[in-house]
């Protein structure tokens, strides 16, 4: 018997990232006050070591714990496992307010990418997790003429975005 090929159902999405974090509260701070998630529920309240974070509606987005790594260290680059966790936005404009958020909180920014579809900009939390925080170019602008995907990964210097929001704020 051949196994039939599955497919996820079209409403099908990724509900939460669950984190393993050195230190809740600093975690907690970064993820709310940088990134501007809302703190659902902090465990600790019940004796549990997990924080759960979201938006908008949804109940969490996020969820910390220090159940096995409470005071740990990050892992090193090239170990395998999670690349980084992606936030949406739902436009240019969102994306770079929350590049200034970030760095008004003291975060840093690893750098900026034009990957054709989108628009990403890179950073990390207190714990190294690599963070993507980007927008999607409208689907028109995914592909050329020819109706070939655009896939680019060109440098993208996220001053020039800051510039952009001053320049479209005095306009």
């Amino acid at each position: 018997m051949t196994a039939q090929p599955y497919s996820l159902p079209p409403a099908a999405h990724i509900g939460h990232v669950h984190l393993r974090v050195a230190d809740l509260d600093r975690s907690i701070a970064f993820y709310r006050d940088a990134l501007g998630f809302t703190l659902r529920l902090d465990g600790r309240a019940l004796g549990i070591p997990v924080a759960f974070l979201g938006a908008g509606d949804y109940h969490h987005h996020l969820a910390l714990n220090t159940f096995e790594s409470a005071g740990g260290t990050a892992p090193e680059s090239t170990r395998t496992g999670l690349y980084h966790l992606a936030i949406v936005y739902p436009d240019r404009a969102s994306l770079i307010r929350a590049v200034e958020q970030v760095l008004a909180r003291g975060g840093a920014i690893d750098g900026g990418r034009d990957h054709g579809a989108t628009v990403s900009v890179y950073l990390r939390d207190p714990d190294r997790t690599g963070i993507e925080l980007y927008y999607d170019r409208p689907l028109s602008a995914w592909v050329d003429a020819n109706g070939a995907f655009i896939v680019k990964n060109d440098p993208l210097d996220v001053a020039t975005l800051r510039i952009e929001r001053e320049e479209t704020a005095a306009a």
